[in-house]
């Protein structure tokens, strides 16, 4: 299989020296520390994160992230709590996005990152495991359902970018050109404000805040992106029999959540819930009540089991 796409950091040495301190500043005020996992696939290097991954009798949650996002801002103000304690969590940096995996992305209309994800399962000797994704990530696990259905045990899909086009209202155009036409730090913050949180009921503490703001800056100027954005999968989500939960928030301007819902009932045969957060903007990951829904669906099947 061939790379299509390589993004890249203008400075790649100081460049994930940021990066680095970057995640230092997330551990410090997280007052944790994450392992660090580096797995070869035909992608190049992926780099993993993941906590309480000593046990291998533990139920298992791969996540995987959003496009311009670190994973491990599913973890701001310790959001992963929300899973409980005892399951192993692994937190897989997109290859493609600004993060410290390596840059290659496959064309994203083919089933290469399906073929990707499968490989990290493979590296990370991982049967099978609960899967989430947020936006694109999303659309990673739909791929990899595809690929590898017997890996997957239940996906939940957080505001996917997968079963819809991106919005082209002129409202979410305006926040979302905004920062990158002139990205600052004034403008990555009318940009979260008014796309990915809805304050006061759906936001982050303010050191979180400034770390993520500080990331899109950073992502918006420091990398050059290369890679593919999602798309409407359409019919090829009637090939995904995984059992699937799906989880939007009512204001989510990128991909609006009726839409996302009468497709995902139209297309997706084993879709199983859907769960609405009143509310809610397009950055439902860093939510705790939609990982607490997450929670309670594991121990439901695992109690039925």
């Amino acid at each position: 299989m061939t790379k299509q796409f390589n993004s890249y950091f203008k400075d790649p040495v100081a460049d994930l020296a940021w990066l680095e301190s970057w995640s230092a500043r997330l551990e410090q005020q997280n007052e944790r520390s994450y392992k660090r996992i580096t797995v070869e696939t035909f992608l190049g290097k992926t780099h993993v994160w993941s906590l309480n991954d000593n046990d291998a009798t533990r139920e298992t949650i791969v996540i995987f992230p959003g496009a311009r996002t670190s994973v491990l801002f599913w973890d701001f103000d310790r959001n992963l709590d929300h899973l409980g304690s005892d399951l192993r969590i692994f937190m897989v940096e997109t290859n493609g996005l600004p993060n410290l995996s390596v840059g290659s992305s496959p064309d994203i209309k083919g089933l290469g990152y399906g073929q990707w994800a499968s490989e990290i399962f493979e590296q990370l000797k991982i049967d099978s495991a609960y899967v989430a994704g947020a936006s694109f990530g999303g659309l990673i696990a739909m791929k990899l359902a595809m690929v590898s259905p017997a890996k997957v045990k239940v996906a939940f899909l957080l505001n996917p970018g997968c079963l819809q086009p991106f919005s082209l209202r002129l409202r979410n155009l305006y926040y979302n050109l905004l920062p990158i036409i002139a990205p600052s730090a004034k403008n990555v913050l009318t940009f979260l404000d008014n796309a990915v949180f809805c304050k006061p009921n759906h936001q982050l503490s303010a050191p979180a805040e400034k770390l993520i703001v500080d990331y899109e800056v950073f992502a918006l100027t420091r990398y050059k992106d290369n890679t593919q954005k999602p798309y409407f999968m359409a019919d090829e989500l009637r090939r995904v029999k995984v059992n699937t939960h799906l989880l939007v928030g009512d204001r989510d301007l990128l991909f609006p959540f009726q839409k996302s819902i009468a497709n995902a009932r139209q297309l997706l045969p084993s879709l199983d819930n859907v769960k609405v957060f009143p509310s809610v903007g397009h950055g439902i990951e860093t939510y705790g009540p939609a990982l607490t829904f997450i929670r309670e669906v594991i121990t439901v099947g695992n109690e039925n089991r």
